[in-house]
């Protein structure tokens, strides 16, 4: 009798065990590491310990930790994270004792920052400053390069003692390592430096004396740059040869590297498509004999078995993805792909906020990383709940709402959910939004949440038409934003349209276009605007085109000799980009994506001008003065892209209703009591602060607020 179809797992390469010998990895999904600021966190050990352990019960084959130094020279900065002493391996086994309770595996990542450390005690092969970095490296005599070696080895040893089943011996993204390995940044010319087999002596140390202090039955994993991206990175040759050389020196997987962090070439980011770098773990298949792992952009099951099923790999890394959702894998197995809330590359949450000294969480996922604040326990009394508005916030709360039991109403006046997500999804490199939608339409059902569109709400909805009494015990309003219609001359004239006008239809536009505000909307505006093909996001020859990415591995470092800058199209429209403020535009793009969209957008030939004073619009042009000179823009439409406003028609007729009292204004807004039996309602979201447009704020604000109710 033939096996029902839904008793088929729909990805058996991802399930199929990896046997390294003196143990098995369950399957092919490995948790890549990310630093989360945890590391450095008051009781991080005990957040990471449930952090990690969620992703374990969500049944990943192999976790990889965030980076610890095996010295101080290694550290980030001052005061990040290192695995040096007895006492501070202690630390490491609440991790491990959880993570193996949940039927996991975890492996701990040495990472030696070397001269991309942000402190005065840095270290390199050779004294020449990073150019993402302002301090200089002092340069190491030949035997301190033997202490750096036997730091590694102590500092994997401990691991063992912690209880990790293994260590990532980061040698890639431009690290201590890599800094030995590249001619652009080792000049030595002793034993360490010189010819190839000189500059790669210290990985091949490092491994040696590891697998000496650990024994054979540990993973050990090398981080392998295997496209430098940078000028004078590697060449094809150097990276298989050193791909043979870590293999022989006893290391058990080789993990996939890609780019170092000074390159100029997007990576990581939603712009970039998926699963864009394994044809370069593909070129080093049957080169070695070791499992090989691949990585960057792989965010569903789909894209990573017909990696595996195509054998350009033997594991498939996945960090980001695991933030989103800890039960990715599970869900996969169960064949429940449908509902993997799916990373969307944004950055917002993860890399930004560890950029900008925070712990890193997930825009898609705010409890990652806050697993010990977010509580979602059934409630011990129902409630039954109006929420008023189906954008990130409204949907957000509805979700963890109903999860904790309570009865929610959504409603909506448009005829769909996802608010400005709808508008997100349509510009070139956000497409991942659609899976965010995607995930929020899942829930909804399984969540039996009840959706009402179509229907603009007032406050007589929250009331019985026949008795008049009240059909919700609490109000949540999520009725976002509407943009900021500026004042100034010709503001009113139909060619000066609004940032959600063009979005949706972006042919009203003509062939030379003035845009006011040069914030994250701007960027996207001038983004479509000015994009004349398909979006090179869902491209991958595109893509390398655009970014001079050499795919027949010709040039060292994987680099065109132009760089890409040839390659990009100017557009065939004249576009201004303008901000009021004198500072440098898209100064407040997100650390990690900002100047991925100014150089973008430098490509293809847009004007960007700050300190900009807007006089008026006619038939002439926009009128404008910067540095004191007038000037006519000769533009045939102007986009107003200058923020947004609360849209709180709704928030303002429950305020003026004595039936109602707002939670926000109350001392305890925790409390689950109404005072004189008043209905409370909640802003969130845009409805609460306008500003950007910011999904992850509404998200995290929905979610915060779904725990107190």
């Amino acid at each position: 009798m033939q096996t029902p179809q839904k008793d088929i797992n729909q990805y058996p390469n991802i399930f199929t065990p990896l046997h390294l010998g003196f143990t098995t990895l369950k399957n092919r999904i490995l948790m890549g590491s990310m630093h989360t600021s945890l590391e450095e966190a008051e009781q991080g050990f005990e957040k990471m310990a449930a952090y990690f352990s969620l992703r374990a019960k969500g049944e990943v084959g192999l976790i990889v930790t965030g980076g610890f130094a095996p010295n101080i020279q290694g550290c980030g900065a001052d005061n990040l994270a290192k695995l040096t002493s007895v006492e501070e391996m202690e630390q490491h086994k609440i991790i491990t004792k959880a993570v193996h309770e949940n039927g996991g595996k975890i492996a701990m990542q040495i990472l030696h920052t070397g001269r991309y450390g942000f402190h005065d005690k840095i270290v390199s092969a050779s004294p020449i400053k990073a150019p993402i970095n302002f301090f200089t490296p002092r340069e190491l005599t030949t035997d301190e390069v033997w202490q750096q070696i036997d730091d590694f080895a102590n500092c994997a040893s401990l691991a063992k003692d912690a209880g990790y089943d293994g260590v990532e011996i980061m040698g890639s993204e431009g690290y201590f390592i890599n800094q030995f390995i590249a001619k652009a940044t080792n000049h030595r010319n002793d034993m360490w430096g010189g010819s190839f087999e000189n500059r790669t002596r210290l990985p091949i140390e490092i491994i040696k004396k590891v697998r000496e202090k650990t024994g054979d039955n540990f993973i050990i994993i090398y981080r392998l740059s295997m496209i430098d991206l940078v000028k004078d990175g590697s060449s094809w040759d150097e990276v298989v040869e050193l791909a043979q050389k870590v293999e022989a020196a006893g290391v058990t997987i080789i993990n996939t590297g890609i780019g170092w962090h000074e390159a100029r070439v997007p990576t990581i980011a939603g712009i970039v498509p998926r699963a864009a770098f394994t044809w370069v773990t593909s070129r080093l298949m049957g080169k070695v004999k070791v499992p090989l792992i691949t990585s960057n952009r792989i965010n569903t099951p789909e894209v990573a078995q017909k990696i595996l099923a195509s054998g350009e790999a033997d594991m498939v890394s996945m960090a980001r993805p695991l933030l989103a959702d800890p039960y990715f894998v599970k869900k996969a197995r169960q064949n429940r792909a449908n509902e993997i809330n799916t990373c969307i590359g944004c950055n917002q949450a993860c890399l930004d906020h560890i950029f900008e000294g925070k712990s890193c969480s997930c825009l898609v996922n705010p409890t990652a990383c806050r697993e010990t604040e977010f509580d979602f326990t059934p409630a011990k009394n129902p409630k039954k709940i109006a929420v008023v508005g189906a954008g990130p916030a409204g949907l957000s709360f509805s979700i963890y709402a109903a999860q904790k039991g309570h009865d929610i109403t959504i409603f909506d006046a448009a005829s769909e959910i996802g608010g400005l997500l709808n508008l997100a999804v349509k510009i070139p490199g956000k497409e991942e939004f659609y899976e965010t939608l995607r995930y929020f339409r899942i829930q909804l059902e399984l969540l039996k949440i009840n959706v009402v569109l179509n229907k603009k709400v007032t406050a007589q909805d929250m009331f019985s038409k026949s008795s008049y009494e009240p059909i919700f015990d609490e109000i949540v309003i999520a009725t976002g934003v509407v943009p900021r219609v500026l004042d100034f001359e010709g503001v009113s004239n139909s060619k000066v349209v609004s940032y959600s006008d063009v979005i949706n239809n972006s042919g009203i536009i003509g062939k030379s276009v003035a845009i006011i505000g040069a914030g994250g909307i701007g960027f996207d505006v001038a983004t479509l605007l000015t994009h004349e093909s398909k979006s090179s996001s869902l491209d991958k020859e595109l893509y390398l085109k655009e970014w001079g990415i050499d795919d027949q591995y010709k040039e060292r470092g994987g680099l065109k000799s132009h760089s890409g800058k040839e390659e990009a199209d100017e557009s065939n429209r004249v576009v201004y980009l303008l901000q009021r403020k004198s500072t440098k535009v898209g100064a407040n793009l997100g650390k990690t994506t900002g100047w991925i969209h100014r150089s973008l957008l430098k490509k293809r030939g847009v004007i960007m001008l700050n300190g900009v004073i807007y006089e008026k619009f006619d038939e002439y042009g926009l009128h404008i003065i910067r540095d004191n000179n007038r000037e006519i823009l000769k533009v045939d439409n102007v986009v107003i892209c200058a923020g947004q406003e609360s849209l709180l028609s709704l928030a303002n007729e429950l305020k003026s209703s004595p039936i109602f009292i707002n939670a926000q204004e109350q001392k305890d807004c925790s409390t689950h009591e109404k005072p004189n039996k008043k209905i409370r309602y909640h802003i969130i979201g845009g409805a609460y602060q306008a500003g950007e447009l910011d999904a992850k704020r509404a998200i995290e604000q929905g979610a915060r607020l779904a725990c107190q109710i």
